[in-house]
């Protein structure tokens, strides 16, 4: 389904607790962890941030703090991208366009190019988004240099349906930034699991830590391979965690068990 791609891939989660509504102190702390990845002794290729790192669930006061074209946590994304050479992939934050609120990742080049943005589909009743947010409206795939990717935000992953649309949009890896709370771990653990193995793919999760209102988050960021093995998976505490990824075994797995040919779709749809 894929090309080759050129070498592994380097790349760090950044989870993070997030202080509810307080934007400037999450930036601060998004840059201040970023820092120390980019001069890890091992250099990331890739930095990958939690969801809605700017605000939290402030969706109370979402209208007045939410970033409007999500200009300001764009720049600063873009400049850091650029000044270290590293390809960003900056979770999501609340951004606003007009009078409507997104739930939006931005992903910037080497270069502090913008190549992709996403919004959020699958909006989470329980923790009030479909009130808040407006849902974004296209799947979206992404280059990092040639590895093919897929975008996904937290409630995304239980939509078995849109992962494989990713899949079969040749995405060798899906990002899926993340504030997944207690008491649901087993389900996290398992359904990114899940999605790895049936769709022949690296998993990239990066969930947030800490406590907001009575809602805790248990961080748990992982990197899963196509196999559905665990190549790191933090714990609840904040970190910066890293892994490497090869494309190239998306590739031996794709072509060991034939799944994409093998499908029936014909029969899956009346």
């Amino acid at each position: 389904m894929t090309a080759k791609a050129e070498a592994p891939m380097n790349i760090a989660l950044i989870q993070a607790d997030i202080e509810i509504g307080n934007v400037k102190a999450n930036m601060n702390k998004m840059l201040d962890m970023m820092n120390k990845a980019a001069t890890a002794n091992t250099k990331p290729d890739v930095i990958v941030l939690p969801e809605l790192w700017n605000t939290g669930y402030a969706l109370d006061q979402i209208q007045d703090i939410a970033d409007p074209m999500g200009q300001e946590t764009s720049r600063m994304l873009s400049e850091f991208a650029k000044e270290h050479r590293i390809q960003i992939v900056g979770g999501s934050v609340a951004e606003r366009v007009e009078d409507r609120i997104y739930n939006t990742m931005y992903v910037f080049n080497r270069d502090g190019e913008q190549v992709a943005k996403y919004s959020k589909i699958h909006l989470f009743r329980l923790m009030d988004e479909e009130k808040h947010l407006e849902a974004g409206q296209h799947t979206v795939t992404f280059d990092l240099e040639r590895i093919k990717a897929g975008a996904s935000i937290c409630y995304d992953i239980r939509f078995p349906e849109f992962m494989r649309t990713l899949a079969l949009a040749d995405a060798q890896v899906l990002f899926v930034p993340a504030q997944w709370p207690h008491p649901r771990l087993h389900h996290w653990r398992t359904l990114l699991m899940a999605r790895a193995i049936e769709n022949q793919m690296y998993v990239v999760a990066c969930n947030r830590v800490g406590t907001s209102g009575d809602t805790d988050f248990f961080g748990h960021s992982m990197i899963i391979d196509p196999w559905g093995e665990v190549i790191v998976e933090g714990d609840d505490q904040e970190a910066i965690l890293t892994g490497t990824i090869d494309c190239n075994l998306t590739d031996e797995v794709r072509g060991r068990i034939p799944v994409f040919e093998d499908r029936r779709p014909n029969l899956y749809f009346k």
